[in-house]
């Protein structure tokens, strides 16, 4: 049993909020991913499966719409439209990312939608919500983390801000969408109507900056760039031999320095005043400075299984392809081989970012061609005929 069987939902998204649908399609739910005839356009977004770009062969597509199925309509048709209606009329969540009133002018705004199926929960993510003077303009991943604080905050002192790596100012949309979705349907139970979910991706963001707003708002403290020291001053990125680790000053202090000054590193560490915690966090600079000295001819593995044996709550900090054969995620399943028939393959997926105990997410289907299951969903879920099917196809409707 997954935890989330028998949900229907409706995924009209493009790469912005393409991980929205994916956590609900993971936890079990039957998620429709609605796409144009020539293909969403994260079908074009490489890398691409042996190098060869195809719309069926993008890893990018692939690591968002794992467990989806594809359905084609033509929304720019009326009959695109008709469609799309009748498949929201027995939905329980439609999930969109269109330029706000775009919805609307269709017919397939909240009002329309709500008339139509007044349970249904409408969640739109859009760079700056449905309403106010930012509504209309365009923002991609760039301009939102920059706009969120995420891009100020992240880098070396004195030196140029950094991206950070990957999408996450459309991840952090993505995510508080599906859990105020998840809310929405919750309050379905005890209301026994739906709500329209109203998510700037550009607020998600900010809130995803776990320091920065606080700090202003409760001191006035416009935080600023600091490398690899984490905000709190207690963990840092120091390199050894092989790699890198994280420090950590945090724990048993005594035990950590005890070992540093066997290796005749620790230099003033040993005094007695480094023993407070409030003391070591207004000057971590030099702390870690003398930490990243001491570890710098250990070997990484050597270094951690040290710490986790004197229980110091040391980490490795691991190159993306490390990941693969890490003893942690391996342990936990997170990885997951799904096989591609039509490739004559298996491939390596990462799994849910959290476990459930009774109700894991899992693999149902791989990431879905372009139209695979049109007909099967047009058929199923609204009786066409295979006649009026052709004919949809020769208008180019699906």
């Amino acid at each position: 049993m997954s935890a989330l069987a028998g949900l229907r939902v409706l995924d009209l998204t493009d790469r912005r909020a393409a991980l929205c649908g994916k956590l609900f399609a993971d936890m079990g739910a039957d998620v429709i991913l609605v796409e144009p005839p020539d293909g969403a356009d994260s079908r074009r977004i490489g890398p691409f499966l042996d190098d060869r770009p195809h719309r069926d062969r993008s890893l990018f597509f692939w690591n968002y719409n794992l467990n989806k199925r594809s359905l084609t309509l033509d929304l720019s048709h009326e009959r695109g439209i008709e469609l799309l209606r009748s498949l929201a009329g027995s939905a329980d969540v439609v999930i969109e990312s269109f330029a706000p009133g775009y919805m609307e002018r269709v017919g397939l705004g909240w009002a329309d939608l709500h008339r139509l199926n007044p349970s249904l929960v409408l969640c739109s993510i859009s760079p700056f919500g449905q309403s106010g003077p930012w509504r209309d303009y365009k923002a991609d991943d760039l301009v939102l983390t920059a706009l969120g604080g995420m891009i100020y905050v992240n880098g070396f002192p004195e030196e140029a801000p950094v991206r950070p790596l990957g999408l996450q100012a459309y991840h952090s949309g993505a995510y508080y969408g599906a859990i105020a979705t998840m809310c929405a349907l919750l309050a379905r139970e005890r209301d026994g109507v739906g709500q329209w979910v109203d998510v700037s991706i550009l607020e998600a963001t900010a809130s995803a900056v776990e320091h920065v707003a606080p700090s202003y708002m409760s001191d006035g403290v416009v935080q600023q760039r600091r490398g690899s020291l984490h905000w709190t001053r207690y963990f840092r990125v120091g390199r050894c031999r092989d790699g890198y680790v994280m420090h950590c000053t945090l724990g048993d202090w005594t035990s950590l320095v005890e070992w540093v000054a066997g290796d005749g590193a620790a230099q003033e560490l040993t005094g007695p005043q480094w023993e407070e915690v409030t003391y070591r966090k207004e000057r971590a600079e030099r702390l870690f400075d003398i930490l990243d000295q001491w570890v710098r001819p250990y070997f990484r593995d050597e270094l951690l299984a040290r710490a986790q044996a004197l229980r110091i709550p040391y980490a490795s900090v691991q190159a993306p392809e490390e990941l693969l054969d890490d003893e942690q995620l391996l342990s936990r399943r997170f990885f997951f081989e799904v096989e591609h028939p039509e490739l004559g393959r298996k491939l390596r997926y990462p799994g849910a970012p959290y476990m459930f105990s009774a109700t894991a997410g899992k693999v149902y289907r791989r990431p879905p061609l372009l139209g695979e299951h049109t007909g099967e969903i047009l058929r199923d879920e609204l009786g066409l005929s295979p006649d009026e099917l052709a004919a949809l196809s020769v208008q180019g409707v699906i």
